[in-house]
Order: structure tokens, then C-alpha cells, then sequence
């Protein structure tokens, strides 16, 4: 009797040690776990510029994405550039997007190019480095400099290299050569809601080189979830056949 009153004792304390070095990033990470173990879940994405740059004007001024995403099933996406709206498939590592000539694979949307711009390469080139927001806000977390509970959020600043990241839309597929971002910064943002992540938000600012002009960067992208656990993902015929 006294050694398993011991054991529990020792439990007791192991169990306190643990919770006492839990820190804001592990909170975090944890409510973003919990969001990716969940069966779906739907988002919205929404991104503001400031000062004309982050590719922020005419046709293919960002407008919102909608998203949503089953566990180990198909992600599937609906983006407005502009007047239009672009819509893409995501599982395992492939992907498809849909065009004017129909369902491309993104091996197919981003093959070619003559230079001159291209918004379904650009798309395309952009969403094989895509994460869905349970991912995402882990890999924001990990690039914290340090995050701090204030109300109902964790807040922290951005590391340089985290920062750049952001600003170029991740590392080029292949090994290619992305513009290289100058005066990095940013922020970040999340809120959990029961354990579970709800909303997050990143801000990011900088400088990036476009056929020799200096461009400057400000943008705020918001990510809300919503539907957790009764997310619905339909995906065209045409499409699972350029995913698998």
C-alpha cells in the first residue's frame, strides 16, 4: 500500500514538473496538434497589403482563400486573385490546379515559362510548398523568437530567417533560387479556443528585388478555422485523377 501511495506521489510530481516547463510554444503546439487530429475542418485566409507592395494591385491583387481539409484525405482550396477565383486539390504531396484548359497536375501548371508573368505558374509554383493551417501555425510557432499569453492570445516576434521565409512563400520547389528578402521582420498571432487552435495571424515586412527594383513588402495574412469536425470536402472526378 505505501509503495503504490509512493508511485502515485511520484506521478503527482512528475506530472506538475511537466506542466510547470509547458511554455507558450507548447501551448501552441498543442492546440495546433489538436486541430490536425481533428477529422476535418474548414479555414479562411485573408491578406492585406500595405503600400502597394506583396503583389497587391490589379488583376492579381490577393483576395481571400477558402480551404478545407479532411485528416489524411484530399485539401481542397478555393483562391480569388482579383476578379478571378482559382481552385486546386492537395493530397500526399501532389496537387492539382484548375485552369482554363481544364485540371492541370502542378507538375503540369508550373512546367515551362518565357519569363513574362505567369498568375497559374505563379499559383501553381506557390502551392507546392502549401501547409494546411494546422501545419502552418506549428512551423510559425518554431520560428517564434519568443511567444507571450496576453488576454486571450500568444503574440511574439518573428526570427529573421522566419521572416524571410514568409516573404518568398517558402524555400522554391527543386532547389530553385527565390528572390532574397532584405530588412526581415515580422510578427505573429494565435488564439485557442478549448484547447484548439482557432485563429492566427502574421505580419511580415521587407524589401525583395523584382527585375532590379527594390520592392517594398507589408502584408498581414489572417487565418480563421471554422467547422471543426463537420467539414464536408468534395473534389471533382477530373481532379483526384491529376493528384493520384
Amino acid at each position: 500500500m505505501k509503495k503504490n501511495a509512493l508511485f502515485g506521489t511520484l506521478a503527482l510530481v512528475a506530472g506538475s514538473l511537466i506542466a510547470a516547463d509547458s511554455g507558450p510554444k507548447d501551448d501552441v503546439r498543442a492546440a495546433a496538434g489538436k486541430l490536425a487530429a481533428n477529422s476535418n475542418y474548414s479555414w479562411k485566409t485573408t491578406v492585406e497589403t500595405a503600400g502597394g507592395g506583396g503583389g497587391g494591385g490589379g488583376r492579381f491583387r490577393p483576395g481571400p482563400t477558402e480551404g478545407k481539409t479532411e485528416k489524411d484525405g484530399f485539401t481542397f482550396l478555393s483562391m480569388t486573385r482579383g476578379d478571378n477565383t482559382m481552385e486546386a486539390v492537395l493530397k500526399g504531396g501532389k496537387g492539382a490546379l484548375k485552369t482554363p484548359d481544364g485540371w492541370k497536375s502542378l507538375a503540369e501548371a508550373t512546367e515551362g515559362g518565357d519569363g513574362q508573368p505567369n498568375p497559374t505558374r505563379f499559383i501553381g509554383r506557390m502551392l507546392q510548398n502549401f501547409k494546411t493551417p494546422a501545419a502552418q501555425a506549428e512551423d510559425l510557432a518554431a520560428n517564434a523568437k519568443e511567444l507571450k499569453k496576453s488576454d486571450d492570445a500568444y503574440a511574439g516576434e518573428l526570427t529573421e530567417e522566419g521572416a524571410k521565409e514568409l516573404l518568398t512563400f517558402g524555400p522554391r520547389p527543386g532547389g530553385g533560387n527565390a528572390p532574397t528578402p532584405g530588412n526581415a521582420k515580422g510578427s505573429v498571432k494565435f488564439w485557442v479556443k478549448d484547447g484548439v487552435l482557432a485563429k492566427y495571424e502574421f505580419k511580415v515586412q521587407g524589401t525583395i528585388n523584382f527585375n532590379g527594383n527594390e520592392v517594398d513588402i507589408d502584408r498581414t495574412t489572417t487565418v480563421e478555422i471554422k467547422d471543426v469536425g463537420s467539414t464536408k470536402v468534395d473534389v471533382p472526378e477530373e481532379a483526384k485523377k491529376k493528384v493520384s
